[in-house]
């Protein structure tokens, strides 16, 4: 089979590492009767070894050419092939207690990670090589330069942990950045949440938006109606120095008093 070229417009950087894929299969650690969805599967440096322990994947994948490739390689038995655009499917059609895995094009990783939060009490956990910037920025903590809207959204929804960095030269063409394994466990039932959620978002997309100035600044159309003391907030706080329970308090705060999204 002719060598496939890295096409730059996809985000193509294809893991050859075998060592590495070893250390991310064992902390994946897929069991027989698993419900897997790989995206970008690519040239099946990780489908191949997860197949061993699965039996059955499905992946999908946007480029044709590797669709074809996939499709000589592999058997309708082992593969179920979904031919798109990650961002567009509706992983709904996958069932429940999904366990989804993959080496995410840096170009779509926050975006996927946003279109993916509608579907987390459909998924047991999340593994994906990303950029490492983009996992600091996911498991920051308030304070950390680092600490970012995704923190606030991404946390709000799941536990997240970094569980290792990935060296450029592990990739085919190698990045010029190095990557990191995230694990990402939806939070249960039981999770604090925002009163009115779609309010909860606003605020925090309002509040970095711009992050350097203050939130009564940033917040200034709702500012007048927020009780700061009460809430433990100075007023002078910048976004990155509220944690996720300190968010959510300050929407449900105006949600009390019939503030909505659009008021911002």
């Amino acid at each position: 089979m002719a060598q496939h070229q890295a096409r730059k417009r996809f985000g193509q950087n294809f893991l050859h590492d075998e060592s590495v894929i070893g250390d991310i299969v064992r902390a994946i650690d897929p069991q027989p009767n698993d419900t897997m969805i790989e995206i970008g599967p690519g040239l099946a440096a990780l489908t191949q070894p997860l197949l061993q322990r699965l039996g059955h994947l499905t992946v999908i994948e946007l480029d044709r050419d590797l669709v074809s490739r996939l499709e000589k390689r592999f058997t309708s038995a082992q593969l179920t092939i979904v031919s798109a655009d990650a961002l567009t499917v509706d992983f709904s059609q996958f069932g429940s207690k999904l366990r989804i895995v993959g080496n995410l094009p840096y170009n779509i990783s926050s975006p996927l990670l946003f279109h993916l939060l509608p579907f987390a009490d459909l998924i047991q956990d999340q593994h994906f090589m990303l950029q490492r910037e983009v996992v600091e920025r996911m498991v920051a903590k308030p304070g950390q330069a680092a600490y970012s809207r995704l923190s606030v959204v991404l946390q709000y929804r799941y536990r997240l942990f970094k569980l290792m960095d990935v060296a450029p030269e592990a990739f085919d063409p190698a990045p010029k950045v190095v990557s990191a394994i995230v694990r990402m466990r939806p939070l249960n039932a039981e999770r604090p949440r925002a009163q009115d959620e779609q309010l909860f978002h606003a605020i925090v997309a309002t509040s970095f938006a711009q992050r350097r100035k203050m939130l009564r600044g940033s917040l200034s159309k709702v500012a007048a109606q927020i009780d700061w003391e009460q809430l433990g907030l100075a007023a002078t706080a910048r976004p990155a120095e509220l944690s996720v329970a300190d968010f959510i308090r300050l929407s449900d705060a105006l949600s009390a008093q019939g503030v909505c999204a659009a008021a911002l």
